[in-house]
């Protein structure tokens, strides 16, 4: 065999162990199969980023699909792991059709992509072959489920005085608070610092205080937008209010008395997903 031959040959041989190859699957469908050295493999199609395939080191299938399965949109597929998102404005997931939006979300309806700029993968190991798909939402998808890449992370767990409901106290439910409609809420006996987290922007604010117990969290969201003289239609989804405060128990000076208060706000570049700021180290101080 020539040596061009033979680079070719393998060249070939590289190419069909690629860790990480797109090719058309079925009806012409974009997939992308990741393979790890030991010789475990997974399909993902870019259709839903619906995983298709899992299969062992054995080349034993782990996962159902079925064999009438529709691989032609609108159609989902039918079996293997499908995304069931995005949330109806309530805290929990829509599940089946519970609720305003399209059976089990819209996200597995869609044309996901490859992240061309991925964050870097969280493990300690180099056996992991992984991938990064991203979706990006249209028009149409913002106006039947407008949403925010903001969280706010500190003040989970905790007693608020919802403003929307004549001060009713309730007890924070989420792990984090995000925003889908109007919230104006005054959290109770806030820690000294707050972690508000930009996805889009890829920052994190923190918030420090000193001498300011509480927390107010507002977002006036579409109608009440509309509604404010003062107030661009549309300004809602470029803001967030979060203000330092002392609510629940007023800060009341004799003479001759001295009280402080401070705040201070910071900002650092940061991905919440890829790991590159953990925000409870942030709530921590590091």
């Amino acid at each position: 065999m020539s040596s061009t031959g033979a680079a070719t040959a393998t060249a070939a041989a590289e190419k069909e162990k690629s860790p990480i190859e797109v090719c058309k699957g079925i009806n012409g469908l974009e997939k992308v199969i990741l393979r790890d050295v030991r010789g475990s493999s997974v399909e993902i199609y870019f259709y839903g980023a619906h995983v298709t395939s899992w299969k062992n080191e054995h080349g034993e299938e782990l996962l159902f699909v079925s064999s009438k399965a529709i691989f032609k949109p609108p159609k989902p597929i039918r079996g293997g792991i499908p995304i069931c998102f995005p949330q109806e404005a309530t805290p929990y997931f829509q599940f089946s059709n519970l609720g305003p939006l399209e059976a089990h979300g819209f996200a597995r309806n869609r044309f996901w992509a490859i992240d061309p700029s991925p964050p870097p993968f969280p493990t300690n190991t180099s056996n992991k072959t992984f991938v990064d798909l991203i979706l990006k939402p249209t028009e149409e998808d913002m106006k039947i489920w407008p949403h925010s890449e903001v969280r706010v992370e500190g003040l989970e767990t905790l007693d608020y005085l919802d403003n929307l409901q004549n001060r009713q106290r309730f007890t924070e439910q989420g792990d984090a608070i995000t925003f889908e409609s109007e919230v104006d809420k005054i959290y109770l006996s806030t820690p000294t610092k707050i972690a508000i987290l930009d996805h889009e922007k890829k920052r994190t604010f923190v918030i420090r205080k000193d001498g300011l117990p509480d927390a107010v969290v507002w977002n006036p969201w579409d109608k009440k937008a509309k509604a404010m003289v003062d107030f661009g239609d549309d300004e809602y989804k470029h803001m967030l209010c979060i203000e330092a405060a002392a609510v629940e128990k007023p800060i009341t000076l004799k003479p001759g008395e001295e009280w402080r208060g401070r705040q201070e706000l910071s900002a650092v570049p940061s991905s919440y997903c890829s790991g590159q700021l953990d925000p409870r180290r942030v709530l921590q101080g590091s």
